[in-house]
C-alpha cells in the first residue's frame, strides 16, 4: 500500500465530519523525522490501524482492552480532552501539594505554561499527551472525546 493510500483510507473513515480537514499525506510521512505529532491526527491513524496509543509508547504496558479507543458514529472526530486532562493533572498536583512546575519536572519535557493551557481547551501533541498519561497513571483514552467537529 502507497503512503498515498494511507493517506485516503485514514482520511475516509471521518470524511462524513463536517467540515473535516483531511490529514495531509505529508503529515504522515513527516512523523518518521519529527519529534512531535498533533495529537488530533495521530487519534485518526491510531484508528485506522486499530491500535492503542499505549502501543506507540515505549516502555508503557498496552493492556489493548483498557486502552481501546472509542467507536464513533459516522459524523464524528476523536480529539483529545485536554481540559480534561488539565482536571486531572490539577487535582492529582493539588494532591501531591506540587507546584506546576514540579509537575512539568517530574513529566519531563514539558513546561508548566503548557500544561496550565490546556485548561482552555485545545490541541495537543503526541508523544506529550502520552508522557501527561503516564504520569496520570491512566489509560489515554480515557482523556479523549468524540466531536462532531
Amino acid at each position: 500500500m502507497s503512503w498515498a493510500a494511507v493517506a485516503r483510507a485514514i482520511n475516509s473513515s471521518f470524511r462524513d465530519v463536517p467540515q473535516h480537514k483531511p490529514i495531509a499525506l505529508s503529515t504522515i510521512t513527516g512523523l518518521r523525522t519529527k519529534a512531535l505529532g498533533e495529537g488530533d491526527g495521530i487519534l485518526q491513524m491510531l484508528i485506522w490501524l486499530d491500535a492503542t496509543p499505549e502501543s506507540f509508547v515505549r516502555g508503557v504496558h498496552d493492556d489493548s482492552r483498557k486502552g481501546k479507543l472509542r467507536k464513533l458514529e459516522p459524523s464524528q472526530i476523536l480529539r483529545w480532552n485536554t481540559q480534561a486532562i488539565y482536571v486531572a493533572l490539577d487535582e492529582k498536583r493539588t494532591i501531591e501539594h506540587l507546584t506546576w512546575n514540579e509537575v512539568a519536572a517530574r513529566i519531563g519535557g514539558l513546561n508548566a505554561a503548557s500544561l496550565t493551557r490546556m485548561a482552555k481547551g485545545g490541541r495537543t501533541t503526541f508523544p506529550h499527551v502520552m508522557r501527561i498519561v503516564r504520569w496520570l497513571g491512566t489509560s489515554a483514552a480515557t482523556f479523549t472525546r468524540a466531536s462532531d467537529w
